[in-house]
């Protein structure tokens, strides 16, 4: 069988012989990638301490662990995966790196306040 027969269709179409992966997700540095998440985790504890203090209703607490975890999660994702540069998929990854933090941050404001 032809190599030509064998690749698939984006290493055929690709400007480089031998390729056999046509599209990926473009990953940032290591670094630049750690140092996003750990933004996304700040930027979630702030979320989080602001939306305890201007949000006063009473929620029920299933429904609040499913919107700190589950929007970002779903937003983050479908960024990473979506993404076509580089820079895109870090605020993805910032963004999915939001959710722990709301969690994390939410979970020990219930705790101190006895509850």
């Amino acid at each position: 069988m032809p190599a030509s027969r064998r690749l698939g269709r984006a290493a055929r179409e690709s400007a480089c012989p031998g390729v056999i992966v046509g599209d990926v997700i473009p990953l940032p540095r290591a670094s630049v990638l750690a140092g996003v998440m750990i933004v996304g985790v700040a930027l979630g504890m702030m979320a989080a301490l602001v939306a305890a203090v201007e949000v006063t209703a009473t929620i029920r607490p299933d429904l609040v662990i499913a919107l700190a975890i589950g929007v970002p999660s779903v937003i983050g994702m479908l960024t990473i995966v979506l993404a076509g540069r580089r820079w895109v998929t870090a605020v993805g990854a910032m963004v999915l790196a939001m959710g722990p933090g709301l969690f994390a941050t939410l979970a020990a404001i219930q705790v101190a306040s006895g509850g």
